[in-house]
């Protein structure tokens, strides 16, 4: 395991490089102006000489490898730079909005397992029945439907008519403080929203994955020497059911992070969704930088999460192999 975590680490160094370079590259070729996005209506009466004084402030005056290179060797001191959009250190950016995404993030990656292995379990159990039929159909329909529409659709339902939940945001419009209660009442919706626009996938692989296990001969010999059906369901088919579907965990954590951004901006979610889109429109290098490398490190991190829980899972797998 040790060894395995250690290659994934080295392996991850490159791709990290690569990925922030990039992200310079990407920015320098945006037909959007910095340091007309940093002056906003002012800049429109600012002398040039003005404007050539912040963009070298700025540090867009230099090359583009300058701009990589400056921003690296500070990044690894420890110090990721000033936001030119947010006005302040990125350092900050991140960690005022950091825990909210993660938070919604989990909770709705929570859901999505949860329910979408209970609901694989019970429909792999009658295949072709009722249940089988009914939530592969809500299934493959779920699949094609974007995020964003069905955040849309949950605050029409739940916050409009129904008048069950808030609509966003992450504490009451009169609070002027954050309660536990509060925030958990708003993150109701959207980590619902995005659970369930993950759980398609989860539910089809552990229903594949447990019909198959029922199959096989290790489970029939335990029916055959009279194990009841929850022993045989639960301590056999659902063992060897769920491998499969641990190696989605690793592939789930792009569209993830996708789904958080649109549903925060649904529902005004105080995460980094904002501070992404301000970012990438401004061409706030440092910024978009940082948060391209967390979002990175994030789907490396899932994948090595997912061979793990692979090889804990499944004896059979050789960590070090």
């Amino acid at each position: 395991m040790a060894r395995m975590t250690g290659r994934r680490a080295l392996f991850a160094v490159p791709v990290l490089l690569t990925v922030t370079f990039g992200v310079f590259a990407v920015a320098a070729a945006s037909p959007f102006d910095p340091v007309k996005a940093y002056t906003g209506t002012a800049g429109l009466t600012a002398s040039q000489e003005n404007l050539d004084q912040i963009r070298a402030n700025l540090g867009v005056d230099q090359p583009l490898v300058t701009r990589w290179w400056n921003w690296l060797t500070s990044a690894l001191q420890g110090d990721l730079g000033d936001s030119s959009v947010m006005r302040q250190p990125v350092a900050d950016v991140i960690a005022e909005r950091m825990g909210w995404s993660v938070l919604l993030a989990a909770s709705a990656f929570l859901i999505a397992i949860l329910l979408g292995t209970g609901l694989g379990v019970l429909a792999a159990r009658s295949p072709g029945g009722w249940l089988d039929r009914g939530v592969s159909s809500a299934a493959y329909t779920l699949e094609a439907a974007p995020a964003f529409w069905l955040g849309l659709l949950a605050i029409w339902l739940f916050a409009l008519k129904l008048d069950l939940l808030p609509a966003g945001g992450l504490t009451d419009a009169a609070s002027e403080t954050v309660t536990f209660g509060q925030v958990a009442s708003h993150l109701v919706l959207p980590a619902a929203v995005l659970g369930i626009s993950q759980l398609p996938w989860f539910f089809l692989y552990v229903r594949q994955g447990v019909t198959d296990a029922l199959a096989e001969d290790p489970v029939r010999g335990a029916r055959a020497r009279g194990l009841s059906e929850r022993t045989v369901l639960l301590g056999h088919a659902l063992r060897s059911g769920m491998l499969p579907m641990l190696t989605l965990i690793g592939s789930r954590v792009p569209e993830l992070i996708t789904g958080a951004l649109l549903i925060e901006t649904v529902f005004s979610w105080p995460g980094i969704a904002a501070a992404t889109v301000e970012a990438a429109t401004s061409v706030d290098f440092s910024l978009l930088a940082a948060l391209t490398v967390l979002a990175t490190a994030a789907v490396l991190l899932g994948n090595l999460l997912s061979d793990l829980l692979y090889g804990l899972a499944d004896p059979r797998v050789a960590f070090d192999g």
